[in-house]
């Protein structure tokens, strides 16, 4: 297929990366500020707010680095809590269902696999797009056995 894009492609929600590191930079210079700018908070009431602030970061940038990176050898899911590298054989299927907040990853041992780097939040063309895109590589990449989709032709 000569519209498939070069490997590797990294796919992840773009404006949504913007609005969530964003937001975590400006509550944690607001909550430091005032941290700093209250004069009735001792060295410990001061260094709570700032840890607060920078917890409240932390958690927004794990929610920014989801993606879903794919190469010749496969594809690398990046959730909030950690990651998985697939082998294209394993991915069977491609989904995003109107109403799904993410793309879904069908795999071969009869799991799904949510894939957190593809989603319609804010940007739903764009999510639309790139799910047709890696529908499109696992589907031209995927080695599937022959004969056993001869098999099931014929059945």
């Amino acid at each position: 297929m000569s519209d498939l894009p070069n490997l590797p492609v990294t796919f992840r929600p773009g404006r949504t990366r913007v609005v969530l590191l964003t937001a975590g930079v400006v509550i944690l210079l607001v909550i430091s500020t005032v941290a700093m700018l209250l004069e009735q908070l001792g060295p410990g009431e001061r260094l709570s707010f700032i840890l607060t602030g920078a917890l409240i970061f932390w958690v927004l940038a794990r929610l920014a680095r989801v993606r879903v990176v794919a190469d010749d050898r496969g594809v690398t899911v990046v959730n909030i809590a950690g990651g998985r590298r697939l082998d294209w054989a394993e991915i069977v299927q491609v989904n995003l269902r109107p109403g799904d907040p993410w793309v879904f990853l069908n795999l071969s041992d009869g799991t799904s696999l949510p894939a957190l780097g593809i989603q319609p939040g804010i940007d739903k063309q764009q999510a639309i797009a790139d799910a047709r895109t890696l529908r499109a590589l696992a589907e031209a990449r995927s080695v599937r056995d022959p004969e056993a989709s001869t098999e099931q032709d014929q059945g």
